[in-house]
């Protein structure tokens, strides 16, 4: 059975440590985090006259963890504030506090000695049946506790986080020999549901899995580099996007990792695979040890394999000389073709057979760790499932390897591979003895995988409470489908608007399948979700359509389009039925618009919300405005007439600078989030925690709100914000053009030219929105700012 944890501690306040304590207070544990006493005082510390008995001496290193934590960009904290949550310590005066731990995180240094040492110092003070586990990235499980007590051996794993712990999906879990069932279902549940993490069980082997073939991969891409004459900047335009793996690709990746980590990394498994056929390639390249020589670690050193110098550029080192000199960009036919392709199968499958230096390459490199990794099950992994979510959630990779198999086509590779004299891994000899002769298979929304130990295909088993939108459209669940958008029936009396637009812009499309699903809900069901499972929620609307009609002062179309906006967000929120938005990812514009009007949202943990319009010269115009100044007027309470304006200004701020939320609950803090609405730390669930807020609502009686009753400060709220931008222009802050843009928001949050405080409808504060949109559509700098956005090809954030 699973056990109820409430207390965490953490012990190492490292990169990972601090980052992992970090990532429990995000999800509302109580967090201890301890380490050692620092030999020595700083040159600070002996300034201001302290001892090394001095509180803030003994706990130093925690401090400075916590603060790097902090700091980091991505920060490790969904709020920076709630690193105070954390109650820091040291391995001297407060070794006692693990006593009150229900789950105790090892996160030291990598050294055998270093955590059998501690670990003896654990099993002395813990409470019985509390949950001991490591962070260790390859030291052997049960060697660290083999000389424990028989109650901490049964409550002891494995706990591999990927760094950053907050940011990476990927958390393996490994069993010690003796440890308890329950132990394993309760820190698996506890990483899914409270962590927010992909969970895969991981034999006790070298690296485990996602180290274990992500540093082959590595290694091998040096391999080649160096044999056949790549350089650092060529081998990462080809191991990046291109092939469905990160932006960071290879050397960016390696800098961002460290240098002496990967090294370490590599050293382990070459030291504990004695019977490995690729062994000889984990050993350290000659250049990876002559960067450690000089110091060259990475981004931890500010130098690796990148340099950042002044003004944002960035040099490449040079391998053979070992000074850095300007980036350069090859080119690649094969590249080039393939920047067209948008199916990465596909794309993958040209690029391969290409006969060019990047096809010979990425043929070489990818090959090799399909062969490597179809010969590690079942060493590493009974089931090729929990390898191919290992590389996926742990490295980014878009496809892991079996899919990748799949894509390239098992036979195609197979025979390719045999004319080049290359003995074929026994699973995949096994793969193509059947019919199917693919790794995986996808029937009627079911996905199944060849499994070694039967020789059959057996069900993907996904856990209780997620739902794949694609697999209900492939079980028949589609209800209506356009260009932009899909109505989805979810089961239980709930539909689904779901977004599939190029990064989910709003356009007429989506507009148009919010109505049809706001009906079916009317009509035929109890509510309706409004989500979707791309990259991110939305990036706001498709500002192409109106850069064209603007360009061609088609004025009543923009008009037309905005009232169209309008009315769509309206029905949302005055729906009969409830309507849950569940916006995760960039949530922006439009996006943010949408979710402001749902009945209730069931946010993301990692959304990014925000009205970002004035940052291409425009204000929200779909409603947002009106609703944070609702939002004002709801926090000003029963006198807004007098408690308004600190809360409208605020409001102003967030648009004006067109603040962007760092998580959900930050999203709260700026106001996009009510108290009432949910947050879902596996974005996984993310449907399905809205589907089951939907029942909620509608199982206790679901009223739609009473229209809203808005004050307006008019002219005295007019001026007062006015003289703020005033003194902002002034000072060099914001130009001509932005103070333009801020009168005329101003101008809406403050109701118009009103003489004195009155009380007016939200169709009033729409039709200013409306107003205020086209007359700004209509500047040349806005369009310049638009059209530049666009070229850029990236969604708008201030």
């Amino acid at each position: 059975m699973s056990k109820r944890i409430e207390r965490v501690a953490v012990i190492g306040a490292g990169v990972m440590g601090a980052a992992i304590a970090a990532h429990c207070v995000n999800a509302q544990f109580s967090v201890d985090l301890l380490d050692i006493v620092p030999k020595e005082l700083t040159p600070e510390e002996k300034g201001k006259g302290w001892t090394p008995a001095h509180p803030a001496v003994r706990n130093r290193i925690v401090v400075w963890g916590l603060e790097a934590a902090r700091r980091n960009k991505p920060t490790a904290f969904f709020l920076p504030e709630w690193l105070s949550r954390i109650r820091q310590g040291n391995l001297e005066d407060d070794l006692g506090r693990l006593a009150e731990a229900d789950w105790i995180i090892e996160a030291v240094t990598e050294s055998f000695e270093v955590k059998t040492s501690l670990l003896k110092r654990i099993d002395a003070v813990r409470k019985p049946a509390s949950i001991v586990s490591t962070n260790t990235s390859g030291i052997p499980i049960n060697s660290l506790a083999s000389d424990l007590s028989q109650d901490f051996r049964s409550h002891w794993l494995g706990t591999h986080f990927f760094n950053p712990p907050r940011y990476m999906k990927l958390l393996e879990i490994i069993p010690g020999a003796e440890t308890e069932p329950g132990v394993l279902e309760t820190i698996s549940s506890i990483g899914d549901l409270r962590l927010g993490k992909g969970i895969v069980r991981c034999k006790d082997t070298p690296n485990f899995i996602a180290n274990r073939i992500g540093t082959f991969g590595l290694q091998h891409v040096l391999l080649v580099m160096q044999q056949d004459g790549y350089s650092i900047d060529e081998v990462d335009q080809l191991t990046g996007p291109a092939i469905g793996r990160p932006k960071s690709a290879t050397f960016r990746t390696l800098d961002i990792v460290g240098i002496d980590t990967f090294a370490h990394v590599t050293r382990n498994i070459y030291q504990n695979v004695p019977h490995d056929e690729q062994r000889e390639l984990f050993k350290v390249p000659n250049f990876i040890d002559d960067m450690l020589a000089r110091n060259l670690l990475g981004e931890k050193s500010g130098q690796g394999f990148y340099k950042k110098v002044s003004k944002g550029e960035i040099l490449t080192l040079n391998l053979s000389t070992m000074e850095y000199g300007p980036r350069t960009k090859s080119k690649f036919a094969s590249l080039e073709m393939g920047k067209g392709v948008g199916d990465l199968g596909e794309r993958l499958r040209a690029l391969t057979s290409a006969t060019d230096r990047a096809g010979a390459f990425l043929w070489n490199t990818l090959s090799a760790t399909l062969v490597y990794s179809a010969n590690r099950v079942p060493e590493i992994s009974d089931d090729i499932v929990s390898v191919d979510n290992a590389m996926k959630w742990g490295f980014n990779w878009e496809l892991g390897p079996f899919e990748t198999w799949d894509d390239l086509g098992v036979e195609s590779v197979a025979r390719r591979l045999e004319k080049e004299g290359q003995p074929l891994p026994r699973l995949v000899q096994d793969v193509l003895s059947t019919p199917r002769k693919t790794f995986y298979s996808r029937r009627e929304g079911k996905t199944t995988y060849f499994d070694l130990m039967t020789k059959q295909y057996e069900e993907v088993r996904y856990p209780d409470g997620i739902i794949f939108l694609a697999h209900l459209k492939e079980q028949g669940k589609l209800i209506k489908k356009n260009a932009g958008a899909s109505l989805i029936d979810l089961g239980d009396g709930v539909a689904c608007v779901e977004f599939h637009s190029k990064m989910n812009s709003i356009g007429g499309d989506t507009i148009q399948m919010i109505h049809d699903g706001l009906k079916t809900a009317r009509e035929q069901s109890c509510g309706l979700v409004i989500g979707n499972q791309g990259q991110n929620f939305s990036v706001g609307a498709n500002l192409m359509l109106i850069l064209l009609e603007a360009q061609e002062q088609n004025w009543e179309e923009i008009d037309g389009m905005i009232r169209a906006f309008q009315r769509a967000t309206m029905a949302i929120k005055y729906s009969s039925q409830p309507v849950v938005v569940a916006p995760f990812g960039m949530t922006l514009g439009g996006g943010c618009e949408i979710s402001l009007h749902a009945g209730q949202l069931q946010a993301s943990a990692e959304t990014y919300m925000g009205l970002v319009e004035l940052g291409v010269g425009l204000i929200p115009a779909g409603g947002g405005t009106k609703e944070m100044l609702l939002r004002s007027l709801a926090r000003a309470g029963k006198d807004p007439e007098n408690d308004l304006f600190p809360h409208l200004s605020q409001a102003f701020e967030t648009i004006a600078l067109g603040k962007v939320s760092g998580s959900a609950h930050e999203a709260r803090a700026l106001g996009f989030l009510r108290e009432q609405d949910g947050i879902s730390m596996n974005r996984d669930r993310l449907i399905a925690d809205a589907k089951a807020r939907v029942l909620q609502l509608a199982g206790s009686g679901y009223q739609k709100p009473d229209p809203a009753r808005i004050i307006a400060l008019g002219n005295r709220g007019l001026a007062t914000l006015k003289i703020g931008m005033h003194q902002m222009k002034r000072g060099g802050f914001i130009s001509d053009h932005d103070f333009a843009i801020g009168s005329k928001l101003t101008w809406v949050l403050c109701g118009g030219d009103c003489n004195s405080v009155q009380e007016v409808s939200e169709q009033y504060i729409l039709d200013l929105e409306r107003e205020a949109f086209l007359s700004l559509c209509g500047e040349r700098k806005t369009l310049e700012r638009i059209q530049h956005m666009l070229q850029k090809g990236k969604p708008l954030r201030n």
